[in-house]
């Protein structure tokens, strides 16, 4: 089981391109997806919240992580998680733009705003029957309702072999609240309880650091020993490392991968490559 570990331990960052990561942790060559992907094994596909990419896209982030393990957690598009009649013929849309990336496909993001709540899960049950022909996906939810019950998305869990995202802002919420980046990321982050619950065997946890980093010393630590016990217990794990400034998560998400795995001492894990990431010449730098 051990020697199966990291097929199942999968880390990555809220997106594979930001301008204070260029050049200091990626490269543009040969594309800056591929300059991640040589370091994450995983990422959050945002841009498909507004829009739905097109087949040339899909293409070129194909190609740009072909030969690796690296897996897209895309978000569902807005127009059919955020109105009150989800839009059919994006979601069809959505699901057979990414058909094309395979097995490089994580579970699909089903985020609700806080105004879904667990009474209104029921008009979507179209959405999730279509979804689930992409495998398993996973569904985050802000609305009160499913923290005061902490099992009100359980029966949709188990009809969908879905799971639920674990969500911490502890680290954002506890902190310095008066830190400028905080200030100014506080409203767009759910200040909400931390529901770990896994239903089917994968855990996806959105994990919202401090810019303050050593204050998240707790939290990083309580979040390895969660993640080595579910490691251990055969579940797949998606650790998305996140932060007010974007600057700061690769380096926080060392630190948490460093941690993991001098706890899971003795996994075969191999340690993330140095920063930066040494770029391959091409052949005009050989002349």
């Amino acid at each position: 089981m051990l020697a199966r570990m990291q097929q199942r331990y999968f880390l990555g960052l809220p997106a594979w391109a930001f301008p204070g990561w260029k050049d200091h942790y990626f490269f543009d060559r040969p594309s800056r997806l591929a300059s991640y992907a040589s370091v994450f094994s995983t990422v959050e596909g945002n841009t498909s919240f507004y829009r739905v990419p097109d087949a040339q896209s899909i293409e070129r982030w194909r190609a740009a992580v072909d030969g690796t393990d690296f897996r897209f957690c895309f978000k569902l598009p807005r127009e059919v998680t955020h109105e009150s009649h989800p839009d059919e013929a994006v979601l069809k849309k959505f699901v057979r733009c990414l058909q094309p990336l395979r097995e490089h496909l994580g579970p699909p993001l089903v985020q609700f705003p806080e105004t879904v709540a667990p009474e209104h899960i029921g008009r979507f049950r179209g959405v999730f029957d279509t979804l689930r022909s992409l495998g398993r996906f996973v569904i985050e939810v802000r609305h009160p309702g499913f923290f005061s019950e902490t099992d009100a998305l359980d029966p949709t869990l188990s009809d969908y072999d879905a799971d639920r995202v674990v969500f911490d802002s502890r680290p954002l919420f506890e902190g310095d609240l008066d830190h400028p980046e905080v200030k100014a990321a506080r409203h767009k982050k759910p200040d909400v309880p931390v529901v770990d619950r896994n239903a089917n065997g994968t855990t996806m946890v959105r994990l919202i650091l401090h810019p303050d980093i050593e204050s998240n010393e707790p939290y990083l630590a309580d979040w390895v020993e969660r993640s080595a016990d579910k490691l251990r217990a055969g579940g797949t794990l998606y650790m998305m490392i996140h932060c007010p400034n974007n600057q700061h998560c690769p380096e926080l998400a060392r630190r948490f991968d460093e941690r993991l795995k001098a706890r899971l001492d003795d996994a075969p894990l191999a340690p993330l490559p140095p920063w930066p990431v040494p770029q391959q010449p091409s052949l005009l730098d050989l002349f």
